[in-house]
């Protein structure tokens, strides 16, 4: 089964973040949108993304909009996969071996990203790596808190167009 579609309602849940609070998806929507990255820590493609969505939460993710990690491993393995890559923004843990968000978000491969408008529906839905969508994300990102957009690419970077997950 694919992951879910753009066009398409987003599964609400509920999840533990590392410290043990809950997130709402719901409740993050009634303040503005949300990006939701899906994660393993062994996976090279999730490695490679991670520190740009980090880039993004850092000039866009203290606004409006919502920007958090599911990781698929336990808390110990995330917490040094955060520090390993100086990840700050949250990361929510899917319960590991049964991944009921995973599963309800359609997800077969890792990294897997949504941008899920206000309203609750699926804007964005991006397997693997891919560099459209990422700039097509900071680009949702910066309009939903009304800051400047910043680039995430910098010059002296190759960055592929693609990588599968």
């Amino acid at each position: 089964m694919p992951a879910l579609a753009a066009n398409t309602a987003a599964p609400d849940f509920t999840l533990p973040d590392m410290n043990g609070a809950r997130f709402s998806l719901r409740e993050a929507l009634t303040r503005g949108p949300a990006l939701l990255v899906f994660f393993k820590t062994s996976c090279p493609t999730c490695q490679f993304t991670l520190p740009f969505v980090e880039r993004i939460f850092k000039s866009h993710g203290r606004g409006n909009a919502t920007i958090v990690g599911i990781s698929q491993d336990d808390r110990k393995d995330t917490a040094a996969f955060m520090k390993e890559y100086g990840l700050t923004f949250p990361v929510l843990l899917d319960e590991k071996g049964k991944y009921p968000v995973s599963n309800a978000y359609g997800l077969t491969n890792v990294p897997t990203l949504f941008w899920v408008a206000q309203d609750g529906s699926i804007e964005i839905s991006a397997v693997g790596w891919s560099r459209k969508d990422m700039e097509a994300i900071n680009l949702k990102a910066a309009a939903a808190t009304d800051t400047t957009l910043v680039p995430i690419f910098r010059s002296n970077e190759s960055v592929p167009e693609f990588r599968a997950g």
